[in-house]
C-alpha cells in the first residue's frame, strides 16, 4: 500500500501532535505545521524521516503560502489536509479585546481557509480536507460564543465545500471533538479570573466544566484513522465524538 501524505495544522501538541504520531506509526509520511517553529520539529524529530516539520500561522496568508509553496516543492501530492489548529479563550462582550477578536477570526475562520486553499492544487484527484470543531457549538458554553461561532463557521463552510470540490475528486469532513486530553496537557493559560467566571457563568446553565468527561487524545485518532480509510464510493460528512458521561479523566 502506498503512503499517504498527510498535512497537519497546529501539529505541535494536543490533537495534532497525536494524530502526527498515530499517522507516523501507521507508516503514513507526515507534514507537521505550527506557529511555533521548534515544537513541530521536535515532534518531527521524535516521529523520523519522511516526516518534517514547516512553520505556518495559519491565520496569516504569506506564513500560510510560504509553508505551501515549501511543502508542494518536497511533496508532489497531499492525500490529506487536517485543519486542526485553532484558540480559543472566553470571555463577555464587554470584556472582548480587538487582539483576541481577530485572533479567534484569522487563526479559526480564515486559517482552515487559507490552508485548504493553498493546498487545493496538491490535492485535486482524490485528497480529503478535515475540519475539526468542537462541541461548545451544539453546548452553547457561556463566554465561548466567538469560538463556538469560528467552529459553527467552518461546519457550513466544510459542507459546502463538499458540493463545490467534488468535480476535483475532494472530499471535506467535520470532526466534531468534545474535551480531550493526554498526560501532558497544561491548564489553558487563562487569568485565574475568566476561569473562574467562565466554571460560574457554565455552572448557571448546567454545564459543570470542571467534571465534564474527557477522552483520551489516542482515542480520538482512531476516528480519523476510520474517515481516512472510507472507500471512495462513500462520505463521511460529519462525526460527533464525545466521551461518555460515566468515564472520568484517570
Amino acid at each position: 500500500m502506498v503512503a499517504k501524505t498527510i498535512v497537519i495544522t497546529g501539529a505541535g501538541d494536543g490533537l495534532g501532535r497525536a494524530l502526527a504520531r498515530r499517522f507516523a506509526a501507521d507508516g503514513e509520511q507526515v507534514v507537521l505545521l505550527g506557529r511555533t517553529l521548534a515544537k513541530v520539529e521536535a515532534v518531527a524529530a521524535e516521529l523520523g524521516e519522511p516526516h518534517f516539520a514547516l512553520q505556518c500561522d495559519v491565520g496569516d496568508p504569506a506564513s500560510v503560502r510560504t509553508a505551501f509553496g515549501e511543502l508542494g516543492r518536497r511533496c508532489p501530492k497531499i492525500d490529506v489536509l487536517i485543519n486542526n489548529a485553532a484558540v480559543y479563550e472566553p470571555f463577555s462582550l464587554a470584556d472582548a479585546r480587538d487582539e483576541t477578536i481577530f485572533a479567534h477570526l484569522h487563526t479559526n475562520v480564515a486559517g482552515p481557509v487559507l490552508c485548504a486553499r493553498e493546498a487545493l492544487p496538491l490535492l485535486r484527484g482524490g485528497g480529503h480536507i478535515i475540519n475539526v470543531t468542537s462541541e461548545s457549538a451544539p453546548l452553547k458554553m457561556p463566554m465561548l460564543w466567538l469560538y463556538a461561532g469560528t467552529k459553527s463557521a467552518i461546519e457550513l463552510i466544510s459542507d459546502m465545500w463538499n458540493r463545490e470540490l467534488e468535480a476535483d475528486g475532494i472530499r471535506a469532513t467535520v470532526v466534531q471533538a468534545g474535551r480531550m486530553y493526554d498526560e501532558s496537557k497544561a491548564p489553558p493559560p487563562w487569568p485565574i479570573e475568566a476561569t473562574m467566571r467562565f466554571v460560574q457563568e457554565n455552572a448557571k446553565v448546567g454545564l459543570d466544566v470542571r467534571n465534564a468527561p474527557l477522552s483520551h487524545y489516542n482515542s480520538v485518532t482512531d476516528t480519523f484513522r476510520a474517515i481516512l480509510d472510507t472507500p471512495a464510493d462513500l462520505h463521511i460528512g460529519k462525526v460527533e465524538l464525545r466521551a461518555p458521561a460515566a468515564i472520568k479523566k484517570a
